[in-house]
């Protein structure tokens, strides 16, 4: 169990520091990097199937028992979201291989690849709020010079402003960290769900509002993600694939767990505030999605759009809204990975992916009309997509908690959702263009076999979408039960507690 647990976050380590030693030697560092990204799906994928066949996995570093030392836990959320995180990793590597020039290369981009995703693992498996603020913060070093990696203007201009917001997050983070500390004195995850209950509960909300900004921040939700749109466009198309999958999911996962474990004191309050903010971040996402005129622009928005269909089903806390959260998160990370990367390819032959100078795409690539129009329809909720069956699964949760506002809402930003996705199809694919070459050269093996292989999965989980729905379902069944969590981290230390509260 400890190796299982453990593999997700040292082979990404290890990958870093040998691709870093063979970064300038192309061809072997192509090939550690697709076997490294190959390896860490499969430790994915069985630590996933460990924790659905055992339950939740718990491992203590240094053999010093929670909440003293440092543990690692993976529930089902948890677990799903290393193996999804893996998948897309692997993705992005293979398509980075014919991507990345040499320069970027002998600065140690696949290194910082592997960083990233050695940080977002980390994230998702840590068991206590100061790690995951360590986590963070590795992930913040590793994106950043992603982010500028091969200056050119418009990097170091996003890199700014994506710095500076993520600095202010992780600011506040810190703060509130440090104030719940001061009032439970512990920063474990299980035992602080058991202490916070019967802590002050006017001082709970205070901090559960400065967590609510720091991780919004992240996530990018309304009114605090202005930062993604003027950023995500400006790296390479690996790294805008990357980040557009991992990062801002980092956020939303962080946010589920603490206004599901520790922040459930007064969800009349604290979660009404996150429903109100996911209708205005699925709305001005997609508004400013319409407004753009350029294809990463647009995907850009989308992305801050899609985050509030997720922020919803948390905010609704009922065991419908949580798993159709799940769902919508796993599904994103495919569906977004995958647009960035068909994104890169419609941008290629012009060296463009502005609307206006594109056109004539499907007279000469129309095997590359079919592989946009799967998850662009898929982002907008057309059947049998996966995009369709999470939208579903939002609306229902929405009727069924009373929140017609916020559904009607839900249901207008899939519609306008289409229409953008229409408008770049239009622009691209079907209207006529002299003003670019035409694009008759074959594309590398690399470039298409990770779209196509991420189109495949979204058709996948549409249309064999029972399991990934029992999957989501436990996982929202663990998340409403913080006592099952606080017992697998704890032990026999949480059973005494609890006889000694009551």
């Amino acid at each position: 169990m400890g190796l299982t647990l453990t593999l997700p976050l040292l082979l990404p380590l290890v990958a870093a520091l040998l691709l870093f030693a063979v970064r300038t030697r192309r061809r072997a560092s192509h090939a550690l990097a697709v076997a490294s990204a190959t390896a860490a799906l499969v430790a994915s994928v069985v630590l996933l199937v460990v924790v659905l066949r055992d339950g939740i996995a718990v491992i203590a570093i240094g053999r010093w028992p929670a909440p003293y030392g440092i543990v690692l836990v993976a529930d089902i959320l948890s677990a799903a979201m290393v193996t999804v995180c893996a998948l897309v990793t692997w993705a992005t590597v293979v398509y980075a291989t014919a991507w990345i020039d040499r320069s970027r290369e002998s600065a140690g981009f696949f290194a910082l690849v592997f960083v990233l995703l050695f940080g977002v693992n980390g994230a998702f498996l840590t068991g206590d709020l100061f790690n995951l603020y360590v986590w963070f913060e590795v992930m913040l070093m590793a994106s950043f010079v992603l982010l500028v990696l091969g200056v050119e203007r418009g990097q170091v201009e996003g890199g700014i402003k994506y710095v500076a917001l993520n600095l202010l997050s992780s600011t506040l983070f810190l703060t509130a960290t440090g104030i719940l500390y001061g009032i439970s004195g512990t920063l474990n995850f299980a035992d602080l769900s058991r202490v916070l209950a019967s802590a002050d509960p006017r001082i709970v909300s205070v901090v559960a509002v400065l967590f609510a900004v720091a991780f919004g921040i992240k996530a990018g939700v309304f009114p605090l993600f202005f930062w993604l749109p003027a950023s995500y466009h400006t790296p390479p198309v690996p790294v805008s694939a990357l980040f557009a999958g991992l990062l801002t999911k980092v956020g939303v996962y962080a946010l589920v767990r603490v206004f599901t474990l520790l922040f459930v004191h007064d969800p009349g309050w604290t979660h009404r505030i996150l429903l109100s903010s996911a209708a205005a971040t699925m709305l001005t996402g997609v508004l400013g999605a319409l407004a753009q005129q350029d294809v990463r622009r647009i995907l850009s928005f989308h992305i801050v759009s899609q985050i509030g269909y997720m922020v919803m089903g948390l905010a609704l806390l009922t065991p419908l809204g949580l798993a159709a959260s799940v769902f919508y998160i796993v599904h994103h990370i495919v569906v977004k990975t995958n647009l960035s990367l068909i994104g890169g390819l419609v941008e290629r032959p012009g060296g463009t992916g502005s609307l206006a100078r594109l056109g004539g795409l499907f007279r000469t690539r129309p095997w590359l009309g079919v592989l946009f129009l799967v998850p662009a329809f898929s982002l907008a909720g057309i059947p049998p997509l996966s995009g369709f069956v999470a939208k579903l699964l939002v609306i229902r949760a929405g009727l069924e908690a009373g929140a017609y506002l916020v559904t009607a809402v839900a249901i207008v930003v899939g519609l306008l959702t289409l229409l953008s996705m229409l408008k770049i199809w239009n622009e691209a694919f079907w209207k006529e263009s002299t003003d670019r070459p035409v694009a008759t050269d074959r594309l590398p093996l690399r470039l298409v076999l990770p779209t196509v292989v991420l189109a495949t999965v979204t058709v996948a989980l549409g249309v064999f979408a029972e399991p990934i729905l029992r999957l989501a379902h436990q996982a929202a069944g663990q998340l409403l039960d913080p006592e099952a969590y606080r017992t697998a981290v704890l032990g026999t230390t949480a059973h005494a507690a609890s006889a000694r509260e009551g």
